[in-house]
């Protein structure tokens, strides 16, 4: 079915670990102009499969699922499709979460107040080749951008062994460090099972068994450095 101005509606998946939340994202696309939803993922792997069945043309990607989170399955999409856009729709606005997900090829951050218009602007921005980011995104963007200090694009998964993702890179940095799990939780903003989730998938890539490797695999695989003596 094409649109009223002759262009074929934006073929549109939709990766929500939240039943009803993912639910509602669905139906509401349902209504807007110009979009067609072709498929709907309850984590990140899901939504990479879906992608290579579908082809769809944008996903539109949360990104703290178990499993696979969206920043791992937006740098896979954009690795393996790169015909797919992925624009993030979060609930979260924080650097944490901005720059690792820009940084592995999503092209657009909406957050979850976004309005229907505001995400059809970014869905047809993504697909024009242009950024579809939220007005408060974008401002944030540029702000942190003009900030001294490290480089926002950096992330200790740059080089990220044994495919880690980027969140669970963080989590064994953190380990090393010494933190706790509420600590890492408290630091990352996430809740205790969610570290707990990120745990157990390093364990498993890793083949690690307890806080102890993880400690002597953060400094052996440069994801710390030893102190200078």
């Amino acid at each position: 079915m094409t649109r009223e101005d002759g262009k074929k509606p934006a073929r549109v998946v939709v990766a929500d670990d939240q039943t009803v939340v993912r639910e509602g994202i669905v139906m509401l696309l349902g209504l807007l102009p110009g979009i067609e939803v072709v498929g709907a993922a309850g984590d990140g792997d899901e939504a990479v499969k879906l992608v290579a069945e579908l082809a769809p043309d944008v996903v539109l990607m949360d990104l703290r699922m178990p499993r696979c989170d969206g920043v791992e399955a937006t740098r896979r999409i954009r690795a393996e499709h790169p015909g797919t856009q992925v624009v993030v729709l979060t609930t979260f606005a924080d650097d944490d979460s901005l720059f690792p997900a820009l940084r592995a090829g999503a092209r657009g951050y909406l957050t979850k107040d976004a309005g229907g218009d505001e995400i059809v602007r970014a869905v047809e921005s993504v697909l024009s080749g242009e950024a579809g980011l939220a007005p408060s995104i974008q401002r944030r963007l540029l702000e942190r951008l003009s900030e001294p200090g490290p480089e926002p694009w950096a992330t200790p998964a740059d080089q990220a062994p044994d495919g880690l993702t980027v969140r669970e890179s963080e989590v064994v940095v953190l380990i090393a460090e010494g933190l706790s799990n509420q600590e890492i939780a408290r630091r990352l903003h996430v809740s205790t099972a969610t570290v707990k989730t990120h745990i157990n998938n390093l364990f498993a890539k890793t083949g690690l068994k307890d806080r102890a490797q993880a400690v002597r695999y953060a400094y052996a695989k440069g994801l710390v450095r030893s102190p200078a003596r």
